[in-house]
């Protein structure tokens, strides 16, 4: 069973929305040594994953230790969003920021909770390296940033993930629900999101 396989559950904005990211690494404090291998791959699900929260779904692995595996889905938008107002239901308003961007739902677990995956080049304190073309930002200034033009040239903002217990994940690719391809930034930032996995599965090689 899938440690998130909980119904979907529409994202809650909260001031807490980085509640949990800020403590990265990550949801296991104290954790054992890390596994990276699979840090930074992409999950493609096969098709013999039913459940609708995760059918059809392509999965970046942001966390991967003795204790479990993180990710976030990446082809699930729900929602085209004004930096303002998310900076606003989260209790950071801005006035003067600009623009929009497309929220997505980056899993069923802590659908309160959000991460922002971004292209290498943007740098802040709090940014966590996750392979070398691609971080991810424990801050809401990169919203702010994005919304006066200093932020990330690719961005992916999402709300809630995907969770794994120890040894789950292991369990779930030996038996082949998961096929594995390295993060690929065409996928994760620019390709029409309701092609991202057929595009992934393509890759692969694999029949549709």
């Amino acid at each position: 069973m899938y440690c998130a396989g909980l119904p979907a559950i529409r994202p809650r904005f909260r001031r807490r929305w980085f509640g949990l990211l800020a403590a990265l690494p990550l949801l296991w404090a104290g954790a054992g040594r890390a596994q990276d291998a699979l840090v930074g791959q992409l999950l493609i699900a096969s098709t013999q994953i039913t459940q609708a929260v995760f059918s059809h779904t392509v999965i970046l692995i942001v966390q991967h230790t003795d204790q479990g595996a993180l990710g976030i889905v990446i082809n699930q938008p729900f929602e085209q969003k004004s930096i303002a107002s998310l900076l606003a239901d989260i209790g950071k308003k801005d006035d003067s920021v600009q623009g929009s961007i497309e929220v997505f739902a980056g899993g069923p677990m802590e659908p309160g909770v959000g991460f922002i995956v971004h292209s290498i080049e943007y740098h802040r304190v709090e940014t966590q390296p996750i392979d070398s073309h691609i971080a991810l930002t424990a801050s809401t200034e990169v919203l702010r940033d994005m919304g006066h033009g200093r932020g990330p040239k690719k961005s992916l903002v999402a709300f809630g993930y995907a969770g794994w217990g120890p040894g789950q994940l292991e369990v779930e690719l030996a038996r082949h629900d998961w096929i594995t391809i390295p993060e690929d930034p065409v996928l994760l930032f620019d390709d029409d999101r309701k092609k991202v996995w057929d595009d992934a599965m393509a890759r692969m090689g694999q029949p549709l």
